[in-house]
C-alpha cells in the first residue's frame, strides 16, 4: 500500500530528475557541439534580441549567447561535480576517523574543522585562490577544501551514532577489522543521509563557483561561466535585458534541480522510517 505523502515525494524526485536530466544533456552536448562557436565575436551581430536564429540573443561582442550558456553549464556542472567528489572523499575520510575512534584524534581534528568552518565558504575560496592563484583546477580545490567541513561533521556523526550498534559490535567480535569495519559495515549504512547532503553541497557549488567567477577570480576568460557572463551583462541591464536573462535563469534552474532532488531524497527517507 502506497504511504501517505509517496506521491509528492515521487513528484519532487521525477522533477528534480527532469531538470538536471536537461543540465546533463546540455554539459554533454557541449563537449561535442554548440549551435555557434561560444567565442566567435562579429560587430554585425552586437545586442540581437531573441530570435529563431539566436534565442538567447547576442553579447556586447555579437557572441551567441546561448552557444555560451550551453558551455557555461558544462563548466560550472563539471567543476560542482569535482568540488563535492573532493569535498566528500575528504569529508568520509576524515569524519570515519574521527566518528569512530573518537579521543585526542577527535578532539583535535574537529577543533581545526570548526575554525575552518568558521570562515563563509566564499571567503576561505578567496583566500585558497589568492595563494594557489585563478583557474579551474584551482577553483576545485579551493572551494573542495571550503565545503569539507559539512560533510565532515555529517559523516562523524553517523559514525558516533553506528559505532556502537550491535551489528559492529558482533564484527568486532568475530575479528573484523577496522577498515572493514569503517568502510564495509558502517560507511553503507549512512549513504541514504549523504546523499542529501551531496545534493545540497551541489547546489553550494554551483552559486559558489558563480560567485567567484562573478567577481572575476574564478575561471578566467575566453572560458564562459555563468558568472562571469552575469558580471558582464549588469553594465546592460537596461539595453539587451535577455543578456543577463539567460544565465542568470541558468542558475536558477541548476540549483532548483538539485534542491528537489535533495527534496524528495530526504522526503523519500523519512517515508521509509
Amino acid at each position: 500500500m502506497m504511504k501517505k505523502g509517496s506521491k509528492k515525494l515521487n513528484n519532487y524526485l521525477i522533477i528534480g530528475a527532469v531538470m538536471a536530466g536537461v543540465i546533463l544533456i546540455l554539459s554533454i552536448l557541449s563537449l561535442f557541439w554548440t549551435p555557434y562557436s561560444p567565442t566567435a565575436m562579429s560587430a554585425a551581430l552586437k545586442f540581437k534580441p531573441p530570435s529563431f536564429a539566436h534565442p538567447f540573443g547576442t553579447d556586447n561582442f555579437g557572441r551567441d549567447i546561448f552557444s555560451r550558456v550551453m558551455k557555461a553549464i558544462g563548466t560550472s556542472f563539471l567543476i560542482s561535480v569535482f568540488v563535492v567528489l573532493m569535498s566528500s572523499v575528504l569529508g568520509i575520510l576524515i569524519g570515519a576517523v574521527t566518528g569512530y575512534f573518537g579521543g585526542l584524534v577527535d578532539t583535535v581534528v574537529m577543533r581545526i574543522v570548526d575554525a575552518v568552518n568558521g570562515f563563509p565558504s566564499i571567503l576561505l575560496a578567496l583566500v585558497v585562490i589568492s595563494v594557489l592563484g585563478k583557474g579551474r583546477a584551482n577553483v576545485v580545490v579551493a572551494l573542495g577544501i571550503a565545503f569539507t567541513p559539512s560533510f565532515v561533521r555529517i559523516v562523524r556523526g553517523e559514525f558516533i551514532r553506528l559505532r556502537d550498534a550491535d551489528y559492529i559490535v558482533r564484527a568486532r567480535l568475530m575479528g573484523a577489522s577496522k577498515p572493514r569495519i569503517l568502510f564495509l559495515h558502517i560507511l553503507p549504512n549512512i549513504f541514504s543521509v549523504f546523499w542529501v547532503s551531496v545534493m545540497i553541497g551541489f547546489n553550494n557549488a554551483i552559486l559558489a563557483e558563480s560567485g567567484l567567477s562573478y567577481l572575476g577570480i574564478g575561471v578566467q576568460a575566453p572560458d564562459a561561466t555563468l558568472g562571469s557572463m552575469l558580471s558582464d551583462a549588469q553594465g546592460y541591464l537596461g539595453t539587451a535585458p535577455w543578456y543577463a536573462l539567460a544565465p542568470g535563469i541558468t542558475i536558477v534552474w541548476m540549483v532548483l534541480a538539485a534542491a528537489m532532488l535533495s527534496e524528495g531524497i530526504s522526503r523519500r527517507k523519512k517515508s521509509q522510517m
